[in-house]
């Protein structure tokens, strides 16, 4: 509490340097497809700036769609892929606007929420109770068997766009809010928990220095579908 005048400023200071890149712009839903493949997987990518595709100028470069093609590749199938997201987005305006818009009878959603929370301070009371909501509204959309992926928060204890103490602090709050989709995902039939991976080099940025650029999120959609490209139903934590 006794640092909370000091963090407050820093905030303030970082968002009015911190340039405002806009959402990738292109079609928010698209098909990949696979020679000689009939099986179609359908693939809902819900969240905030991240699954937006800031940080790239063209949807087709950001992660939805690379997503789609790694997948596709893995997986030896055709991918019908659609994003439900919005710059800012928190897990309440996921679960109140987001999810209810997106389409039907998906196969996997990846939820990417969680920066916000952790930038607003979310409480996790609160940051718990509005990712259980959000499951249970995407889980109208899943066909039998499909799943919900609940990626994790990256280390923002590591981003060096943030000064000391805001960015120790951020880190800390940022794990917590981790460690408790972690621990939903354990108790929660079809969700599944996949920890992000520590992309932290300098060249992996946009111009921000906080958003990933277009080879960062090549980087993240094979992570991820290395991950996603044998699940099966129930599978569990990937940590």
């Amino acid at each position: 509490m006794a640092l909370s005048p000091l963090l407050v400023r820093q905030a303030r200071r970082v968002r009015q340097r911190t340039p405002r890149l806009p959402e990738a712009s292109g079609n928010r839903t698209g098909i990949e497809l696979t020679a000689d493949a009939t099986a179609l997987l359908r693939l809902l990518v819900v969240g905030g700036s991240t699954a937006a595709g800031v940080g790239v100028t063209d949807l087709r470069d950001a992660l939805p769609r690379q997503l789609a093609i790694a997948l596709a590749g893995r997986r030896q199938c055709n991918v019908a892929w659609s994003m439900s997201a919005r710059t800012g987005a928190t897990a309440s305006f996921a679960a109140r606007e987001l999810a209810p818009a997106a389409p039907t009878g998906q196969d996997i959603a990846v939820v990417m929420v969680g920066v916000n929370d952790a930038l607003k301070f979310t409480s996790r009371r609160t940051w718990r109770a509005r990712i259980d909501q959000l499951i249970d509204e995407l889980e109208k959309h899943m066909r039998p068997g499909g799943h919900v992926v609940l990626a994790g928060l990256p280390d923002l204890g590591r981003f060096r766009t943030f000064p000391q103490p805001l960015r120790t602090v951020l880190g800390w709050h940022a794990r917590a809010l981790d460690r408790d989709l972690k621990t939903i995902a354990k108790r929660s039939v079809g969700v599944v928990y996949l920890a992000m991976p520590p992309v932290s080099w300098p060249e992996l940025f946009a111009e921000d220095r906080f958003h990933p650029n277009a080879a960062a999120y090549r980087v993240l959609a094979d992570y991820f579908a290395d991950a996603l490209a044998t699940i099966q139903p129930n599978d569990g934590d990937w940590a």
